[in-house]
């Protein structure tokens, strides 16, 4: 088993079963249609996004994770397609998603660059990228996230990577984050909602 099947095989669930606080607040921007959550784990933020109506796909490389996660979705009364694929090489199609969503995803800086471009393709025009990460300050804080300040990017890194979509929001912030044991207390955010021009 890998670290995350690890994780992920608690008893109790690694980051809670609620929303990330983020994602909650500006989820009635994403346009009615499908959503992809990116490195989903156990299926928090996709089992919310279908309880709003959205045909969701949940993708992560751990199979514990994605069965979790089917496990909430089945516990909530909802429908959630659980995929185990690595997003090195998971394709994101053309135009296909009305939302995708990045919620605390820290991948090497290579890897995360080639995802934010291929999910920049991969919406709609009008589609919504949703994206929330510790900021590079989160090592000071040391209240979740990795170690390694190559896997924090900032919110021009981030910008630059998305570029093609429109920014309705923008920002680093410090925010109190309060997501199950692992991600709890004061925290260096960066918060992207981005919009793919041409609806």
């Amino acid at each position: 088993m890998t670290d995350w099947d690890i994780r992920y095989a608690e008893a109790e669930y690694a980051y809670g079963t609620e929303p990330n606080g983020f994602l909650a607040a500006v989820a009635c921007q994403i346009p009615p249609g499908p959503v992809l959550c990116l490195a989903e784990g156990q299926g928090r933020n996709a089992v919310f996004l279908a309880g709003r109506g959205h045909r969701v796909t949940a993708v992560d490389q751990s199979p514990v994770g994605m069965a979790r996660a089917g496990e909430l979705a089945a516990a909530r009364g909802v429908a959630v397609e659980c995929v185990v694929a690595d997003l090195s090489t998971f394709d994101l199609g053309r135009e296909r998603w009305a939302g995708i969503v990045s919620i605390f995803v820290h991948l090497p800086v290579e890897l995360r660059s080639a995802v934010y471009r291929r999910a920049v393709t991969g919406l709609r025009p009008g589609g919504v990228f949703v994206m929330e990460a510790y900021a590079p300050r989160q090592l000071e804080f040391g209240t979740g996230g990795p170690r390694d300040l190559t896997r924090l990017a900032s919110r021009a890194t981030v910008e630059g990577e998305l570029a093609g979509l429109e920014f309705l929001l923008s920002q680093e912030a410090e925010r109190e984050v309060v997501e199950g044991r692992h991600h709890h207390g004061m925290a260096a955010v960066v918060q992207v909602l981005a919009r793919k021009p041409g609806a």
